[in-house]
This record gives C-alpha cells, sequence and structure tokens, in this order.
C-alpha cells in the first residue's frame, strides 16, 4: 500500500464506465495499482493515475 493513494483496504468503489461490474471491495494499493474484488467481475487491477473510482463507502 502507498501512502500516497486516496484508496485503502476495506473501501467500498465502484467503476465510474463499468456499471454492470457492481460494488467492489478495495483489496490492496500497490504503486499506484488497486485491486479491487467487483461482485460481478471478481478481482481487477486499477492504475488510479487513469481511472477515479468512485468511493461508495469507508468500511
Amino acid at each position: 500500500m502507498t501512502g500516497s493513494s486516496i484508496y485503502q483496504p476495506g473501501m467500498i468503489v465502484k467503476h465510474p464506465t463499468q456499471p454492470e461490474w457492481g460494488l467492489g471491495q478495495v483489496q490492496s494499493t500497490v504503486g499506484g495499482k488497486v485491486t479491487v474484488n467487483f461482485r460481478d467481475v471478481g478481482k481487477v487491477v486499477i492504475d488510479e493515475m487513469r481511472v477515479n473510482l468512485l468511493v461508495v463507502s469507508f468500511n
């Protein structure tokens, strides 16, 4: 996990251009990459410099 990421493990997020993926839970953040376990597609690694995930809750 990097100190500069706004995403923290446990956060519930949505992908802004992939609403069909459903809600996802942040698993980890390393080197600008966020691993999210989405309910409907499983684990996806997202480059946080390219995609601004929408935070739903701060579990």
